[in-house]
């Protein structure tokens, strides 16, 4: 009876979910999901429409803000010829997110590699640590890091330069990656490393050839934080560098088209899309290794 009962649910399961069922089913969800995408997309929207408006347009409070009377490119034209948004703030962005990028992740690996395989005396207290570094607030460590770039600047200049923050973003980089890794290193089978001892391979070898392809996804996940967050990071950009020609686009597009009380709406929703676009990118090239990465971190 029981199984006549199942195979009869079965069929009628399979009845129900005909091409009609399937359509109506997908309508259903993608409905639902309007009003969420909607809403993650509207300052995107607003932010495109803002900066192909003129100013006029944009200054007359009859007009209405969601949709343009006229398109104009006068506000890009200004970024590129009255601000130095591409030729400087651009350019200094992706150096610093690259290198500090790419600091930040090897010193990350090799700790949370560490952290996650190896047994030694205060592993635990050491990776609780890290933990403890990465919470703590950056406003409370630009202070002493002033210190550290004065020292270093009294050997190499790099006082009021993109350089100092390649030498203080790693202060918060590094402790978040060493956290994000240690859960996503744990859920690489450690037979696969023993086996790879056993045909002879050394510890770091086998971290660079069986542990990180295998670790891929959420080494990607980390890499894409870390470049985000040093997109974005503002604090430091405004402490460390007064040059016009050092600054990066957070703390340049702040400086330069907001000016007391007088705002350049144009230009500063061009900017912020135009800023916007690299972090698309990447995103959507890799946004599998990114919820992989997130995943299997977050199971483990």
């Amino acid at each position: 009876m029981a199984a006549s009962a199942t195979v009869t649910s079965s069929v009628v399961g399979s009845q129900a979910k005909t091409p009609a069922w399937r359509i109506r089913q997908a309508i259903t969800t993608y409905t639902a999901l309007i009003p969420y995408v909607a809403f993650s997309l509207f300052p995107l929207y607003i932010m495109f429409i803002t900066s192909f408006k003129s100013k006029q347009e944009i200054n007359n409070l009859g007009n209405s803000p969601f949709w343009a009377t006229g398109i104009t490119m006068e506000n890009y034209v200004y970024l590129a010829q009255n601000t130095n948004f591409f030729d400087h703030w651009m350019i200094n962005t992706i150096i610093v997110a690259i290198v500090a990028t790419a600091i930040s992740v090897t010193v990350g690996v090799l700790a949370a590699y560490a952290l996650a395989r190896l047994k030694f005396r205060g592993v635990e207290a050491f990776g609780v640590a890290v933990f403890v570094t990465y919470l703590v607030p950056q406003s409370l460590l630009f202070l002493p890091l002033i210190e550290v770039i004065n020292f270093v600047d009294s050997y190499i200049p790099v006082r009021d330069s993109y350089w100092s923050l390649i030498i203080t973003y790693p202060t918060f980089l590094i402790p978040f990656v060493t956290w994000l890794l240690m859960g996503y290193f744990r859920t690489v089978p450690f037979e696969v490393e023993e086996c790879a001892y056993i045909d002879g391979c050394s510890r770091v070898r086998t971290l660079l050839q069986i542990v990180l392809p295998m670790a891929l996804p959420g080494v990607a996940c980390a890499i894409l934080f870390s470049f985000t967050l040093c997109w974005n990071e503002f604090l430091y950009s405004l402490v460390f560098i007064q040059d016009q020609l050092e600054k990066t686009l957070s703390i340049g597009v702040f400086t330069e088209l907001v000016r007391g009380d007088i705002y350049f709406w144009g230009s500063l929703m061009a900017a912020c899309l135009t800023g916007c676009i690299p972090i698309l990118i990447i995103y959507a090239f890799f946004m599998d290794y990114f919820v992989t990465g997130l995943t299997a971190g977050a199971i483990k």
